[in-house]
């Protein structure tokens, strides 16, 4: 039976049949402002609010006085607490920047990594983690031994990622394919502000539900409603406003 962390997001867990796979590691793609760090924040805090899982957050753009903020302006409210104990470890880009070098900043991880006490971890976002290599194989390179790391540690991981496109398969990158999921958070403009969609378009070892999804962001962060959208992705083709 293959064993399954919970995100602790309303709606998400059930279109997921469960949760995410253990030990697994997710892409969660999205254009600027479709709710990425914010899943990633609600995923960790989660783990320890809701079913004592500590978790490790590594943002390259943010510092930890902005995380705190964001954690407790959306009503993530114990954040706080949770770093003081331990129970959250974050590493903002001041660490992880600091020496340029990827190998460096994972030397710097991988006490940490090897703790038992962790299981789940964001990496927010990719593409700031790209800016350690000078070119593409040495990226995957780096990608697939940093995930590797990751599964063998019993770490189960959200790494988000910009999308250029809502349309996802208007811009799919290597990171799709080397990851064990997919999951893309999209936008679409109304008059009165934007309409929110999930979309989780690939688990390995899972059997989930491929339609989207609406969702909203509010004060205790993502919600996901279980009716199927009327909103089409694959209808739309990349002539449609949605870019």
């Amino acid at each position: 039976m293959i064993e399954l962390t919970k995100t602790g997001i309303e709606g998400l867990d059930s279109i997921l049949n469960g949760g995410i796979v253990k030990d697994s590691t997710t892409l969660v793609s999205g254009n600027p402002g479709a709710g990425k760090s914010i899943l990633g924040l609600q995923y960790v805090y989660n783990g320890v609010d809701m079913f004592d899982e500590k978790g490790i957050y590594l943002s390259f753009e943010e510092n930890k006085a902005d995380l705190r903020e964001a954690a407790e302006a959306i009503g993530f409210d114990k954040w706080p607490e949770y770093v003081e104990s331990g129970d959250i470890l974050v590493y903002d880009k001041k660490e992880l920047l600091r020496e340029n070098d990827f190998s460096s900043s994972l030397d710097l991880l991988l006490e940490d990594f090897q703790d038992n006490d962790y299981e789940r971890l964001v990496l927010d976002s990719l593409a700031m983690f790209n800016l350690f290599f000078d070119d593409e194989k040495e990226r995957r390179t780096y990608l697939l031994k940093f995930s590797d790391i990751l599964k063998q540690n019993g770490l189960t991981t959200l790494m988000t990622n910009e999308q250029g496109a809502v349309f996802p398969k208007a811009d799919i990158g290597l990171e799709n394919y080397l990851t064990d999921g997919n999951i893309y958070l999209l936008q679409t403009p109304t008059e009165s502000g934007v309409n929110r969609y999930v979309w989780v378009a690939k688990m390995r070892k899972q059997n989930i539900e491929t339609d989207i999804f609406p969702m909203e962001i509010s004060w205790g962060g993502i919600t996901v409603h279980e009716n199927a959208s009327a909103f089409s992705m694959m209808n739309q083709g990349e002539s449609s406003p949605i870019k």
